[in-house]
């Protein structure tokens, strides 16, 4: 399904709203809210709205459990980490128990931290399967999504939750297509002219996900949702 917005302030804003109503349902069933965040401009715009005191209150934090789709291999302090970006954001605004707070520690060798993330989420699901309720996922313009890059052998991994892309610049650590389609939703959010065209051929062409891995994120009817803005959806022929 998707969701076309008149432009990215609206996208993000529903997006937060999503997150919100996301938040409230997962508590009340399960105690806990489990969501997989996304890096990039759109989700630092939803984030910001969540830490507005306007959408503050609607989400019951001591509940929620913040982990990432992706990360780079840099130091926290470094612009490009993921990480800082949620924090800057939003993490820093909102009373989340920091312990509740899982960043992928992603300095120096990727695999090693590869490793080390796929035993965090091992111990917090007790080695089940894990189903986040929610993932939040970018569009690249190349089609990848997290840090699952065309081509690359991580899009195709079955057996590991987390894997290594040393070969990016900088090198990162990303969650898996068998644990991103295991969630309980997955929301895309793409925004701008220039993802015009990747959309348009993640959702029009041919499907080959090993070259365009977003496609690759199919965890089941009624569970995937993509929130677009009209400049993005410019290219679609058709709206399902």
């Amino acid at each position: 399904m998707i969701r076309v917005f008149p432009d990215a302030e609206a996208l993000s804003r529903a997006a937060a709203a999503l997150f919100a109503r996301a938040a409230q349902r997962a508590a009340r069933r399960a105690g806990r809210f489990v969501v997989a965040l996304a890096g990039g401009q759109t989700p630092r715009r939803a984030y910001e709205w969540l830490a507005h005191l306007e959408c503050q209150g609607t989400v019951p934090w001591e509940a929620v459990h913040v982990f990432w789709g992706d990360e780079r291999c840099v130091p926290f302090e470094d612009p490009r980490s993921n990480a800082r970006m949620a924090h800057e954001a939003m993490l820093q605004h909102v009373p989340i128990p920091p312990h509740q707070i899982h960043p992928i520690r992603c300095e120096g060798d990727p695999e090693a931290a590869a490793d080390r993330y796929e035993a965090v989420l091992r111990a917090f699901f007790r080695e089940a399967p894990p189903q986040f309720d929610l993932i939040l996922l970018g569009l690249g313009e190349d089609g990848h999504t997290a840090s699952l890059f065309p081509f690359h052998p991580a899009v195709t991994e079955q057996r590991r939750w987390v894997a290594a892309v040393p070969e990016a610049d900088p090198p990162r650590v990303t969650l898996t297509l068998p644990i991103l389609n295991q969630a309980h939703r997955v929301v895309f959010l793409v925004a701008g002219a220039r993802k015009a065209e990747i959309l348009r051929t993640v959702w029009e062409g041919p499907f080959d996900p090993l070259r365009w891995p977003a496609q690759g994120v199919r965890p089941g009817p009624g569970r995937i949702l993509w929130m677009v803005d009209a400049e993005a959806a410019a290219g679609l022929s058709r709206i399902r």
